[in-house]
């Protein structure tokens, strides 16, 4: 299915990577279902500015009720069901400075971003699924992180909550996959800049930046192509898998 025909639901989609996914997805003729928590006045004037193909639509990804009737709203204002699901919805200050330490973090820190990364996919994908096997098609992307692979800074909830939403992108996808549904994931680094990396000092992106092959920052919109490429027609054989997107910074 082209990316036009899609209806795509992005989650935390008024900010960020959210906002710069929903933009990409817009600009390429989809209709997008804007998902907000607190950033209403944010995904309202998001929604203004691509017009009637977006919607806005407020549910805490962490709550199933929630869930369902926003994608049985989303579904009714557009006529069908939603096709694509990106997964970004989070909750989460990058700052190394203030972050906890593995002596003093508490179980709650942890099971606050396991609630609104992992329930949340969880949620997402059991309330969209069914639309999507009546329809032979669907494309899920959960968005990652590279610290998997390169923790420079160890934000221990933050990177255990993504690392299980990894499995389960890669159980999802033999599940899901008889169904016509593919399951990947798009991991980034630092990206320059959004919300959650406003509190980095500027030193730290100059020093990741001079890291990388190609001497620069990842930008939101950079990475949201990523994301356009998982649920493009060019990935239909391509599902459980991982793509990191971050300027070269992290190659194996």
């Amino acid at each position: 299915m082209k990316i036009a025909d899609q209806i795509v639901l992005v989650t935390g989609g008024a900010r960020g990577v959210g906002a710069a996914s929903v933009r990409a997805f817009a600009q390429e003729g989809a209709r997008v279902v804007i998902n907000w928590r607190n950033s209403g006045d944010a995904a309202n004037a998001l929604a203004a500015e691509i017009g009637e193909r977006a919607i806005a639509i407020q549910a805490g990804v962490a709550d199933r009720a929630s869930v369902d009737a926003l994608v049985a709203q989303a579904q009714t204002h557009f006529g069908g069901a939603i096709t694509t699901v990106v997964n970004n919805a989070l909750d989460y200050s990058f700052n190394g400075d203030a972050r906890a330490q593995m002596t003093d973090i508490s179980w709650d820190d942890l099971a606050a971003q396991f609630s609104t990364v992992v329930r949340g996919a969880l949620n997402v994908i059991q309330a969209t699924a069914p639309g999507m096997a009546a329809g032979r098609f669907g494309r899920v992307v959960n968005i990652g992180t590279n610290l998997f692979q390169n923790p420079v800074v160890p934000y221990h909830d933050y990177t255990a909550a993504k690392a299980a939403l990894l499995s389960l992108t890669r159980t999802a996808a033999g599940d899901l996959g008889p169904d016509g549904i593919t399951v990947n994931m798009v991991s980034g680094g630092l990206l320059r800049t959004t919300d959650a990396s406003a509190a980095t000092p500027d030193a730290v992106f100059d020093l990741i930046a001079g890291m990388t092959p190609l001497r620069s920052v990842t930008t939101p919109q950079e990475f949201a192509d990523a994301v356009l490429f998982f649920a493009s027609p060019w990935s239909r054989a391509v599902t459980g898998q991982n793509l990191v997107v971050d300027g070269g910074l992290v190659r194996d």
